[in-house]
């Protein structure tokens, strides 16, 4: 085989499973012949390792670790950790010894994968360490990783000078700890300035994902456990896989832009593979899923990215990965969310010229929602003002320097129109900032725009509130009110993003469509009003139809109700139509879907106007009460129960239910329940750890969407 010079080693990338042997456990000094150590003077003891103490249920609670279920070590960045070493005898000034840490394949000291930490006048490296007391043979020290470690799993040996060498302890993978980003320190670039923001951004296991349209918010519980056995580990098996390099997981920038692109599987061979369609017959429904946790266990354990996930999904597995690592980040959702397929901030819906929608010719949409994340960190690549919450999006949607990922982004890039800065702010600023434009098609393929809405995308921005169950709006953060936006929309264009300059005349004609969403099962109510501002009457044709939608705006099947009508509408008069929909009309055609896309179109002589709007039906509740003593290693029983109110039989039903520190995930399957039938579970469990716990249930049916519900226990030590 030809050597390759352009390379003299290939660049370490694994962490996890390091098999080979770091150091002989005797290494001469450069020049010294002698492979063992030579023999001290007579009456001298040679100072040995009898024992290492991790102490890890002091540093753990120092630094905000003991909720890590762990046998090893786990400490952050930046902050000093403690260490008993117990030598053969006391040691003495002449006694010379270090520990050194070791991350990766092939560590080297001048890529900071081998750190030596030494505790006397001798130099060390970018660590710091200090003696913090003696007890007879026990020595205290106290190590501080810097600012800008790698991230990872370190392995720790003691080595001591001899006269002609350095003699290591022999590898112990009971020394090996984990190190952290730090949120808690200001040297750290994660640092989050107050504790209550660090408890909810980076403790708190289970959180909160918005969902429906945005006058009709919904909301789904999503177990995060970024503490769970195996779940750390799972994450840093990512970044092996992907091969990312050792010496860069210790930057925060290149973590977060890497995982963007490692939690889809479009391309890298990533997490979770992404399934819109109706058929999840090869793998689990996204609706399914409760967590995280049983997703990046099943990744590590087969190699094999897990299907499915929908772009909630990602966002909540994104969300674990992050908290895990001590990265603080939430979870965003944006409600009336624009993709667009050309990259500009046109998002144009297609209308024939009787009125009715051009599905073949419509190429961009508008997802009643679409969740992505946030991360916290300092921008060091940045100028100052762009440090804090940075967009990270791991829905595979388009490119970015070769691979499916988006971000980190600054929000208040976005908010300010400065599209120049990486990371993909010109992808995330059009996704809440588009035109809606209305379009018409001739009979010869030609588009002419008949209206402009520029508010309708971006309409709403929602994460879960920091110590509460309740919402949080950060439209703000993102963009200006609508007409004082004027400033940040030329700024964008002037960085390329294309807008609509269609000169058209204010419309006479417009229309309105209320509708009151009920349960799945009921009539519903609809109602059109056309406004006739003119000084003329004027006689509308109109068209309405009425199509089950994906929540990413596409209809899953043909309109169940499509309806031309006319209005005669007096000049500065309004007029309403009023129709009614049985439940026979759209329950056969729901699945897993209660979205109902609503779309009216009207032309008179000289104008036309269209609207849409989509409503979310309500699901029948589920119930859940918790029984037992609630304490550590205690009995404690969850009843679930369930009612089909509907008129018709729920198929293929899945009860899940799954809790940070109470219960694992636990999945029951009913093949059908009648209407009116009911449903009950009770399950057994045992608090695993103290504190406020959630526990999370979820009833998903192949003809019925998910339904969730949480009850919060505090559990006694």
């Amino acid at each position: 085989m030809r050597k390759s010079f352009r390379l003299s080693n290939r660049v370490p990338n694994k962490n996890l499973h390091i098999d080979q042997d770091d150091f002989r456990e005797f290494e001469p000094f450069e020049g010294e012949t002698d492979v063992i150590p030579r023999s001290t003077a007579p009456g001298t003891e040679p100072l040995t390792v009898v024992g290492v103490d991790m102490r890890k249920d002091f540093n753990k609670a120092n630094h905000y670790t003991a909720e890590y279920v762990n046998n090893l070590l786990v400490v952050r960045r930046a902050q000093q950790f403690a260490i008993d070493i117990t030598f053969n005898r006391p040691t003495v000034p002449q006694d010379d010894f270090q520990l050194e840490f070791l991350i990766g394949e092939d560590p080297a000291a001048n890529k900071d994968s081998l750190v030596v930490v030494t505790f006397g006048n001798r130099p060390g490296t970018s660590w710091s360490g200090e003696i913090l007391g003696t007890r007879d043979t026990v020595v205290s020290l106290g190590i501080t990783a810097h600012a800008t470690a790698i991230v990872g799993l370190y392995r720790m040996y003691v080595a001591i000078a001899v006269d002609n060498g350095m003699q290591r302890t022999e590898k112990d993978p009971n020394t090996n700890l984990y190190v952290l980003f730090n949120p808690w320190s200001p040297d750290d670039e994660v640092f989050y300035p107050d504790e209550v923001g660090r408890t909810e951004y980076v403790l708190n296991s289970t959180g909160l994902i918005y969902m429906g349209t945005y006058d009709q918010v919904t909301e789904r519980g999503w177990v995060y456990g970024q503490f769970e056995e195996g779940v750390l580990d799972a994450c840093i098996y990512i970044l092996d896989v992907c091969q990312m390099p050792i010496q860069s997981r210790g930057d925060i920038t290149k973590m977060v832009r890497t995982a963007s692109a490692l939690i889809n599987s479009q391309d890298d061979n990533g997490v979770l593979v992404g399934n819109w369609s109706d058929d999840f017959s090869m793998g689990t429904a996204p609706t399914t899923w409760t967590g995280s946790t049983k997703i990046l266990l099943q990744y590590q354990n087969t190699g094999a990215p897990v299907s499915f996930a929908q772009c909630w999904v990602y966002a909540g597995v994104l969300n674990t990965f992050l908290r895990c690592l001590g990265i603080p980040s939430r979870v965003i959702t944006n409600f009336n969310s624009a993709h667009d397929n050309t990259g500009n901030l046109k998002t144009e819906l297609v209308f024939k010229v009787d009125g009715t929608p051009d599905e073949r010719n419509t190429r961009d949409s508008i997802w009643n929602y679409h969740c992505w994340n946030e991360a916290f960190m300092k921008r060091v690549d940045l100028p100052p003002k762009f440090s804090g919450w940075q967009v990270v999006d791991a829905t595979p949607q388009e490119t970015s320097d070769g691979y499916f990922r988006c971000g980190p982004a600054p929000v208040i890039a976005i908010r300010d129109g400065e599209l120049c800065h990486p990371f993909d702010c010109r992808f995330v600023f059009a996704e809440v900032n588009s035109d809606v434009i209305h379009m018409v098609s001739d009979r010869y393929g030609n588009m002419t725009p008949k209206s402009v809405d520029t508010t309708y995308v971006g309409k709403m921005i929602y994460t879960k509130a920091v110590d509460s169950w309740g919402p949080e709006d950060i439209t703000g953060t993102y963009k200006y009110p609508e007409g004082q936006d004027n400033q940040t929309m030329a700024k964008a264009e002037e960085y390329g993003c294309e807008r609509d300059q269609s000169d058209l005349p204010a419309s006479k004609l417009s229309i309105q469509i209320s509708a009151q969403a009920g349960f799945v099962g009921e009539p519903l109510k609809i109602e059109v009003t056309f406004y006739n501002q003119a000084e003329l009457m004027k006689s509308v044709r109109a068209h309405l139809e009425i199509a089950v939608t994906y929540y990413t705006g596409v209809a899953s099947s043909v309109p169940f109700k499509s309806e031309d009508f006319t209005l005669d509408i007096a000049a500065f008069q309004s007029s309403t139509r009023v129709f009614e929909i049985s439940p026979q009309d759209y329950v056969s055609q729901l699945g897993s879907n209660s979205s109902l896309g609503i779309t009216v179109t009207g032309k008179s002589d000289h104008e036309e106007a269209s609207a849409v709007k989509t409503i979310s039906l309500k699901l029948p509740p589920l119930n859940i009460t918790l029984s037992g003593r609630p304490q550590v290693n205690q009995e404690m029983y969850a009843l679930v129960s369930f009612t089909n109110t509907l008129s018709f039989p729920l198929t293929g039903a899945k009860l899940a239910m799954e809790g940070a520190g109470l219960l694992e995930t636990q999945v029951y399957n009913y093949r059908t329940i009648p209407p009116m039938g009911q449903i009950s579970r009770k399950v057994g469990f045992r608090p695993l750890k103290p504190g406020l716990r959630t526990l999370l249930v979820l009833l998903d049916c192949e003809n019925l969407p998910d339904v969730t519900t949480m009850v919060e226990v505090k559990v006694m030590p």
